[in-house]
């Protein structure tokens, strides 16, 4: 068993599109020694994903999706942090969207809006507008466990890495503490 990757099988993601959502397969050959591993879709949430392949919660990152309002304008941005926090949406994440109120994007425009599965929903292959906001703890990990845009797999890369993905930048403290 790998300390970091558990037991998870992993395999170069490009050879596997089959593994990736439409979006995610479109990006991720511009991500550097991106790995994807098959999973139970049941065990996708976090909790559930690293007690059953033997993951340290520390490598799991998780992305959402915010909506910030100011008048009649809406922005979108993701927000990527590791699995031990949360992210400050009420404080960094709705000043650095320039809105009034932040909050959580609903479930059908989250998957609609990436063509990504609720609870596998990732960085790699965002709409190109939107923010990409990473905490410097993920950029940090040498080694993150993100979504594939399917719930039945999971991308394995540098969080680094995800630095070169659109839009991306690194915002300190941008995960709290759960």
């Amino acid at each position: 068993m790998d300390p970091v990757t558990g037991t998870l099988d992993t395999t170069p993601a490009v050879d596997r599109p089959d593994l990736l959502a439409a979006p995610v397969a479109a990006a991720v050959a511009g991500l550097a020694d991106a790995r994807v591993a098959e999973i139970d879709p049941d065990l996708a949430d976090t909790a559930a994903l690293c007690t059953a392949y033997d993951l340290p919660l520390s490598t799991s990152a998780n992305c959402v999706v915010v909506t910030g309002r100011r008048g009649g304008t809406q922005r979108h941005a993701a927000c990527v942090v590791l699995a031990t926090t949360r992210a400050d949406v009420n404080g960094l994440v709705r000043r650095r969207l320039d809105a009034r109120k932040a909050s959580f994007a609903s479930t059908d425009f989250a998957t609609e809006a990436t063509g990504m599965e609720y609870g596998g929903i990732t960085p790699v292959g965002l709409p190109g507008d939107w923010l990409l906001l990473i905490d410097s703890a993920v950029v940090a990990t040498p080694v993150v466990i993100i979504g594939s845009g399917l719930r039945r797999s999971k991308l394995v890369v540098a969080g680094a890495a995800l630095l070169s993905l659109p839009g991306a930048e690194t915002v300190d403290g941008l995960g709290r503490p759960a």
